[in-house]
């Protein structure tokens, strides 16, 4: 039994939610998204709030009701109020800095590396070692940072490179004599 799908999803005030069939649409101050619900799982708008349920008690049903349920939670916060995910850079002479609306990244390659945000997401440098990406799709958000900080992770032992404001790296000790 899932604990999170038993819970309903309230809508939030200021954000409109629509049910046709299996997808679900939600509109707001940040804009629209739209998510299609697995087949395995029925959902319906009831009393200013999402309800999710498996249609039958297979594995398979109930291990898409606790996913479909967080999706439709994510897409209403995200027209309400968006997301943001924070990158730092560390390392001497690695920055960063915007280029029109692209990302221009110094990171201790010999050529500069460039970065095209897709399609609904911003972002931000307000210091020249801080990135701030942010859009009303948590997965797409995410998927961005996660693509900027593949250009050059951190490293053990220095912890050089481009991490999460929020990661810790676990440092390693250099040789020794």
């Amino acid at each position: 039994m899932s604990r999170i799908g038993k819970k309903p999803v309230p809508v939030p005030q200021g954000v409109t939610a629509q049910v046709e069939g299996q997808t679900v649409t939600a509109k707001g101050p940040k804009g629209e998204l739209k998510f299609v619900v697995n087949d395995e799982v029925l959902v319906k708008l009831e009393d200013d709030a999402v309800v999710v349920d498996p249609r039958d008690q297979s594995k398979d049903a109930r291990s898409k009701w606790g996913m479909s349920r967080t999706q439709i939670s994510n897409i209403l916060s995200g027209v309400k109020d968006g997301f943001e995910k924070r990158l730092e850079i560390n390392g001497v002479g690695y920055r960063a800095a915007m280029q029109g609306k692209n990302l221009q990244l110094s990171l201790g390659y010999s050529h500069e590396v460039i970065y095209e945000a897709p399609e609904g997401i911003t972002i931000t440098v307000p210091k020249p070692t801080e990135i701030i990406i942010a859009g009303i799709d948590k997965q797409v958000v995410g998927q961005v940072a996660a693509e900027i900080r593949k250009k050059r992770g951190p490293e053990p032992y220095k912890g050089k490179g481009v991490k999460y404001a929020d990661e810790t790296i676990v440092r390693k000790e250099g040789k020794k004599k």
